[in-house]
């Protein structure tokens, strides 16, 4: 009786273990934030070993107790664990609640503590480039008027501009006029040798004139 009793107890005891050792619970799920690429996304693992299903809830906590719920996933876990994805653009530091729901509700809590996100995100943004600067245009000079080679006077200038001053210098005579433009006549020696003829002429005349007058007064 004493063997019976002993071989019932062992029994009970390895049943016990390898019951509670198939049974589903909270440990058997732990939630990451983790990059995928430049996506981020949330990752919860199943490692339980029995397979029972579960459903798996993610919530983005907010400032002043405000969740938003990122989705909701159903999941039979695995010795070697089975992950499950919820894509979602999680920020820095951020804080997410995951529920895990076990079918046979021996499961029904949070995995503690919330999972809070790295400090780092996975995509790192580039700056904005600077638009090139603009380089101004060259404002066109206007080019003034070519000068003509002889200015015209105006009108008023014309109107305006003072008669020649006449001439101080005396006018040549009119018997002189053939001098002051040429210079000496081509006649001038004949008319001397007039004149010089004319000149003996009158002296012979008055030569024998003034003998007559005295042969007459001594006669």
């Amino acid at each position: 009786m004493r063997i019976l009793g002993v071989a019932s107890a062992s029994a009970a005891v390895v049943l016990g273990l390898s019951s509670s050792a198939l049974a589903c619970t909270i440990r058997d799920f732990k939630a990451e934030a983790k990059c995928d690429g430049d996506k981020s996304v949330i990752v919860v693992t199943d490692t339980d070993g029995s397979r029972t299903p579960a459903t798996i809830s993610v919530f983005l906590k907010g400032i002043g107790g405000v969740e938003t719920k990122v989705g909701e996933q159903k999941v039979k876990g695995s010795a070697k664990g089975a992950p499950v994805t919820f894509p979602d653009d999680w920020k820095p530091s951020a804080t997410y609640r995951v529920h895990i729901t076990a079918a046979n509700k021996s499961v029904d809590e949070d995995i503690q503590p919330d999972l809070v996100t790295p400090s780092t995100a996975c995509k790192t943004e580039s700056p904005t480039p600077k638009p090139p600067a603009r380089t101004p245009k060259p404002t066109p000079s206007k080019s003034a008027p070519a000068e003509s080679a002889t200015p015209t006077p105006s009108a008023s200038e014309s109107s305006s501009a003072p008669a020649s001053a006449p001439s101080n210098a005396p006018s040549p005579a009119v018997g002189d006029s053939n001098l002051a433009e040429t210079g000496a006549s081509s006649n001038t020696g004949l008319i001397a040798g007039i004149a010089g003829a004319l000149v003996v002429v009158g002296g012979g005349a008055v030569y024998f004139g003034m003998r007559r007058r005295g042969t007459r007064g001594n006669g």
